[in-house]
């Protein structure tokens, strides 16, 4: 496994990082949510994300049941706030009193005095940004997280936090970002590059779609990701026959390589300088190796012409979804 620096902060964070959106909010069982997390360990992994409205806490309580038995400066953690806590109207946000709260709550499920990285969700545009850019500063002032980041804000929204409080606010930006998602390449990277912060990245094999497993013309498998109505929006977005022909035309180019598809997929992440780390999801402890796997691997300008070939139009290369409605629905 290597490491990379995680913008302006101190901290190395592993090049594979392991999530819990869809399987350790409740999706598998805590047998494997534990089984998975100590063969992050095992293969190198350091940095791990998670979210206080996974599975409405339940992810951030099973990770302070598993990590909590290791020395804390072991991992790096990470957690979000924003989306709905509760079926209150307030108990959901960017404003002082929700953040104050929530990492509170947070800290609790997780079994520790702090978080690594504290992030926001998506933006609020309901709470006047200095508010919450003072709010979270506080929670750094208290010692309740090392550092700040945010996920899917708007190249403008950047800038106004920025703004506001200087480049050293935020040291961590989280897009979706794919072969087959490519937008924030388009200011998001070097506008962040450019302040000191760096790219986590989310959804990396474009919710399972860049394992090859889905084939163009044939019904989404049962018991897929894309075969829940929760996922309908980044269905529609990455799951069509000419997305699904492109990375078949990829299928051949990893085999020639010695890759996996999804090796390739990831590797291809991390030829990004921008890039400090790929979020992947795993169910079982071998997903968890396959993809750490990618760590290292270097690929050739004649390797990524070739991708770039058979991905054809397939990529997303512009923004298409209002901010607060990007692809991975309500939670990512």
């Amino acid at each position: 496994m290597r490491y990379r620096k995680l913008g302006s902060s101190d901290l190395e964070v592993s090049e594979i990082s392991l999530g819990s959106w869809l399987t350790y909010s409740g999706g598998v069982e805590a047998d494997a949510t534990r089984a998975c997390t100590e063969a992050a360990f095992d293969a190198g992994v350091n940095f791990f994300d998670t979210a206080n409205v996974y599975g409405q806490g339940a992810a951030e309580t099973a990770w302070g049941e598993i990590l909590s038995s290791r020395p804390r400066d072991s991992y790096i953690l990470a957690t979000k706030v924003y989306f709905p806590m509760s079926d209150d109207p307030a108990d959901q946000g960017l404003s002082a009193a929700q953040i104050a709260k929530q990492i509170d709550a947070s800290l609790i499920r997780l079994k520790t005095d702090h978080v690594d990285l504290y992030q926001a969700h998506r933006f609020d545009p309901t709470v006047p940004i200095e508010e919450t850019v003072e709010a979270f500063q506080k929670v750094v002032q208290q010692g309740k997280a090392r550092y700040l980041g945010f996920s899917e804000w708007t190249p403008e929204q950047i800038r106004a936090a920025i703004d506001i409080a200087g480049p050293d606010l935020f040291v961590s930006s989280q897009p979706q970002y794919s072969m087959l998602w490519q937008a924030p390449e388009a200011e998001v990277f070097g506008l962040c590059a450019a302040n000191g912060i760096s790219q986590i990245v989310w959804s990396p094999l474009a919710q399972g779609v860049l394992t090859g497993k889905y084939k163009p013309g044939q019904p989404v498998p049962e018991g897929s990701r894309f075969a829940s109505a929760d996922m309908a929006v980044s269905k529609d977005l990455v799951y069509s026959d000419a997305t699904l022909q492109a990375v078949q035309r990829l299928v051949p180019i990893a085999e020639e390589a010695g890759l996996s598809l999804p090796t390739l997929a990831l590797a291809w992440i991390l030829r990004r300088g921008e890039v400090a780390s790929a979020i992947t999801g795993a169910s079982r402890a071998e997903q968890v190796h396959a993809n750490a796997a990618a760590s290292g691997v270097e690929l050739s300008d004649d390797l990524l012409s070739a991708i770039t070939e058979a991905l054809g139009d397939a990529p997303v290369t512009e923004p298409t979804l209002a901010p607060g409605a990007q692809p991975g629905v309500q939670h990512r």
